[in-house]
């Protein structure tokens, strides 16, 4: 995977893109940074990642066990980033609005969500999420999943 694009769609190599993050290297400078790169995490089943990037208040006593057991038989897709709000940065507060395309076993899905984070100690962290109703995708539109097509000529 490492010369292929990153999952999180930033078009990007996941060398220089989150794997940095994944594996410790780096940490997230942004809320949308953190996003990305916790996307990608579903996308290579790291649940380390997702654990240590959930805010401590937040974890569940098996948290991990739960992130493993979700990875079996779902395949993600795609990520379209639909909105950034980062004007209270300074404060160490953000959110990102997002819709995460996926497949398992009832076939193709999406997960439209506002995710929270905040900054502590220097680490931005996932705080929770707001789902949201799915998107709607024109025909016309552009892919989710960055091809470049028009939806219609890829997965509609």
């Amino acid at each position: 995977m490492n010369q292929e694009h990153c999952p999180c769609g930033s078009q990007q190599t996941y060398q220089d893109c989150c794997k940095p993050l994944l594996s410790g290297q780096s940490s997230a400078r942004r809320p949308e940074q953190l996003m990305r790169s916790r996307y990608t995490a579903f996308c290579v089943s790291n649940a380390e990642y997702l654990e240590a990037t959930h805010h401590p208040a937040q974890r569940e006593p098996h948290e991990r066990q739960a992130l493993e057991a979700s990875f079996e038989g779902t395949d993600w897709l795609g990520l379209k980033v639909l909105h950034v709000n980062e004007t209270r940065m300074q404060e160490g507060i953000g959110s990102v609005e997002f819709a995460a395309f996926y497949k398992n076993q009832n076939g193709v899905g999406q997960l439209h969500e506002v995710s929270e984070f905040v900054l502590e100690s220097g680490q931005w962290f996932y705080v929770q999420g707001q789902s949201l109703e799915p998107i709607k995708i024109g025909r016309n539109d552009p892919c989710w999943c960055s091809s470049g097509k028009k939806y219609k000529k890829c997965h509609g």
